[in-house]
């Protein structure tokens, strides 16, 4: 049998981890394959008792609504996974499940060279899930603490905020944005959910947007981004990131990224 990886969580048709993987197998000559499987939260427990008796089976990435619980079922948490409290990463290595967070550095690569211009002076991140979290610990990598969270949950972002040590408090969801940047960490604007009009008419002309959905690329928010005048950064950058780490985790080859242009022209980056 051939070994594989995949992707779960619900809804999954929507990832583009597939295309990632399977051209970077394809482009390395790797006999291997990368899937995407529907796994529900109810369904998680037994998807993982089976595929540890899978000796085929690599691991799999974790996406929402999934990334918390994964934590639990795992032998073995990466510090990253444990700053996050999430793990969007589970490999079987010797039998043991290892939970890990490649999140964090897909959105650390993504806004360090926002961040290393100088202009940035406070951030508001939307959500206080899993990417959230991913998110927070990222800016906490960078040094950077003056943020706000807004998310519906206004009593688990005060908490989230004491834990991170966040500078700012928290605000609703239907406060308008007046930071430097905005980091979108929900599935608002992804394909098959709902949409929310996030006000940004109070950011700075010189201040950006970062959007972690990916399907589709260009979501309302970054067209709203972009016709402000903002910087607008979607979410493939930070999802090629994390693929790159978790590639070399359950392949055990770094990824090629000289082949970056070729791969993002599939991804319609």
């Amino acid at each position: 049998m051939t070994s594989y990886a995949e992707v779960i969580g619900d809804p999954i048709s929507q990832s583009k981890s597939p295309i990632i993987h399977n051209f970077w197998l394809k482009a390395l000559g790797i006999e291997g394959d990368y899937r995407a499987t529907q796994v529900t939260r109810d369904g998680l427990t037994d998807f993982v008792r089976k595929r540890r008796g899978d000796s085929d089976w690599r691991g799999c990435n974790v996406t929402m609504p999934l990334k918390l619980d994964a934590l639990l079922l795992a032998d073995e948490l990466s510090d990253r996974a444990i700053a996050a409290g999430a793990a969007n990463l589970l490999v079987l290595k010797d039998g043991r499940l290892l939970a890990g967070n490649t999140d964090v550095g897909g959105v650390f690569q993504a806004i360090r060279p926002l961040l290393e211009r100088g202009a940035t002076r406070d951030i508001t991140v939307l959500g206080n899930g899993g990417a959230a979290r991913a998110a927070l610990v990222a800016l906490r990598m960078a040094g950077f603490n003056n943020v706000c969270l807004q998310a519906r949950d206004i009593t688990a972002a005060y908490a989230l905020a004491l834990e991170f040590d966040l500078l700012i408090q928290p605000r609703t969801f239907d406060n308008p944005i007046e930071s430097d940047g905005l980091i979108n960490a929900t599935p608002l604007g992804m394909t098959g959910f709902g949409t929310f009009a996030i006000d940004i008419h109070k950011m700075p002309a010189a201040g950006w947007v970062m959007d972690m959905v990916t399907d589709p690329i260009e979501t309302p928010l970054l067209k709203s981004a972009s016709q402000k005048g903002l910087t607008a950064i979607n979410g493939i950058s930070m999802l090629v990131e994390q693929a790159a780490a978790s590639f070399n985790l359950l392949f055990g080859q770094q990824a090629p990224r000289l082949l970056d242009p070729e791969l993002n022209g599939l991804l319609g980056a």
